[in-house]
């Protein structure tokens, strides 16, 4: 080999060394920095010098030239980053729905610093008092006072749960504008990385360090697969649909309901729409329903991986409205509101309030038809209009509706709670009752003294059975009933319940989480014993290189020297 080839060896290993070197330390300094994934150079032989072609011989005289860098890698396990992908996505739904509960349970549990279960231990209190002394001015006014405070502390309940309904959905806006970011995101370092590989001679590593962050992220807030291509492109696809295909990032869309509010997403790319006078693009309703993003009506389920998601499990726990006791009917139950946290306690507690108001207002109702009948003249329990007393009146239309109270055959009606459970306006609901104005002023209309002059203990005999009585289940798929005064308890206890279920899931899904993230770590962590190791080996063999070169460079001085002697 000539000298003056030499060099060629000693150099290439001099820039290989500091090309190790170089990502050795850049592997140290990134020790901390989250996402980050360690560095290896790749190293080959360099092209051979041949020297003399020789077919007879087993190989040709060549000589070679040296070590030549061929690439930096990146260190990753791409079976690990999938699971930990779905790992962390269904850890993303399940804690949606622990938080959820864990904050309905403290709505639940305190309304400023009173418990709501005291408003109904002491209306029950003011029940069995007035029991005791139906005509007592005293009791017959702590009697409408205490179903004043029970409605009062009621609609501050509904009115908490409500606000955090809107607090989801305020975070379900902000949810589809960060996947909208990512994907626009993903989409850019597609393109820079790109740029930067399409020669073959570098690697845009940092960069890609960047994407992978990005799609761990995604991956927790919603369910997604994705692919790379041969020009290192990385395209996602979202709940089975294209999020960022080739250099085109599709964007998400919300839909606010006019009626409700509440924001539904929907993917621009599969919507028709239409023009408003200011060239607004318009969205139909039916548009959106086409062109969602979640199927909301699919079974829930581990095996069929349709629990991945935070943005998914944040739209079931929300629901699609605010929901009353008309929810909790058995087709509606099923199909809209048993998967929702937010709408199945609206409805349940709800239901509480409904029952306890209308069922009050039936004792009285029942009590002055019954006087009625046995004399037509009884002004018994009725208001100077002559109809029946209630203490729980609606606030958009009349208690009694249209109902007469005596039909055509000379029978009173008895069905006094005419309500429909698709008009709003007609139902006992906790937002649209409120206490009769004139019972507030003057208790003591309710009197309790029969035309007779004797006190109507009967009446409040029933209502206290009625309290009693245990006939209230808390939704369809419930067998165990309740009474009056256990039913808040149990629908406490049964969110209290699901709330350590999810719990329990969230704490075993974590430890899952962690051991994926734990052993993708031990690939794509940055050990500082193990790079320190490399950084003395590769410096040994920077070294050497560096003496080689020396040494060739002393020979080539003599040989100068002495020839020119």
């Amino acid at each position: 080999m000539p000298l003056m080839g030499s060099f060629y060896v000693g150099v290439s290993g001099l820039q290989t060394s500091q090309n190790s070197l170089n990502t050795t330390a850049h592997n140290i300094s990134n020790t901390g920095t989250t996402g980050y994934v360690r560095q290896q150079i790749l190293t080959g032989t360099a092209s051979y010098n041949t020297i003399r072609t020789d077919y007879k011989a087993v190989s040709n005289q060549q000589v070679g030239l040296g070590v030549v860098y061929s690439k930096t890698r990146q260190v990753r396990d791409v079976f690990l980053d999938s699971t930990y992908r779905m790992e962390s996505g269904r850890l993303g739904f399940y804690q949606v729905s622990t938080d959820a509960l864990e904050e309905i349970e403290n709505l639940l549990d305190e309304m400023n610093g009173e418990s709501f279960e005291e408003a109904i231990d002491e209306l029950w209190d003011s029940v069995q008092e007035l029991a005791k002394e139906p005509n007592s001015a005293v009791t017959q006014g702590l009697f409408i006072e205490r179903c004043s405070e029970f409605l009062a502390r009621s609609k501050s309940v509904y009115d908490g749960l409500c606000d955090y309904q809107i607090s989801m959905n305020e975070s379900i806006i902000a949810d589809v504008d960060r996947i909208n970011d990512i994907a626009q995101q993903i989409k850019d370092l597609n393109d820079q990385i790109r740029n930067i590989e399409c020669g073959g001679f570098e690697e845009a590593n940092d960069l890609r360090d960047t994407r992978n962050a990005l799609l761990d992220e995604l991956a927790g807030l919603a369910k997604i697969s994705y692919s790379e291509d041969i020009d290192n492109t990385i395209w996602v696809q979202l709940e089975g649909e294209d999020l960022v295909r080739g250099e085109v990032a599709y964007k998400i869309l919300a839909y606010e309901d006019p009626k409700t509010g509440f924001y539904t997403p929907f993917w621009e790319k599969n919507a028709k729409f239409t023009y408003d006078e200011n060239g607004k693009k318009i969205y139909s309703k039916e548009e959106v329903e086409k062109a969602k993003v979640f199927d909301l009506t699919r079974q829930i389920s581990s095996d069929l991986n349709t629990d991945i998601g935070g943005l998914k499990s944040r739209l079931l726990a929300r629901g699609d409205h605010k929901a009353d006791y008309t929810d909790l009917l058995p087709g509606r139950y099923v199909n809209e509101v048993s998967q929702s946290v937010c709408m199945n306690v609206m409805a349940e507690f709800d239901q509480l309030t409904h029952n306890i108001a209308t069922t009050i207002n039936k004792v009285l109702y029942d009590a002055a038809i019954a006087a009625k009948e046995l004399n037509p003249t009884s002004t018994y329990l009725l208001d100077d209009d002559g109809n029946p007393i209630q203490v729980f009146q609606k606030i958009a239309s009349d208690g009694y509706g249209n109902a007469p109270y005596m039909d055509t055959l000379g029978k009173y009606n008895v069905d006094y709670n005419t309500e429909d459970p698709d008009v709003n306006e007609s139902l006992y609901t906790t937002t649209n009752m409120q206490i009769n104005v004139k019972l507030l002023r003057q208790p003591t209309l309710l009197g309790f003294v029969l035309a007779d002059n004797s006190v109507d203990y009967t009446t409040m005999e029933k209502l206290k059975d009625a309290f009693e009585k245990e006939d209230t289940t808390l939704n369809p798929n419930v067998k165990k009933k309740s009474s009056f005064i256990d039913y808040y308890g149990d629908l406490v206890s049964q969110v209290a319940n699901s709330g350590y279920v999810y719990k329990s899931i969230v704490d075993s899904q974590e430890k899952t989480v962690n051991s994926t993230d734990s052993a993708r770590e031990q690939i794509i962590g940055v050990s500082d014993d193990e790079e320190l190791t490399f950084m003395i080996k590769f410096q040994n063999a920077y070294n050497a290189s560096s003496r080689y070169i020396n040494v060739v460079d002393e020979m080539l001085e003599h040989i100068i020297n002495t020839l020119g002697h």
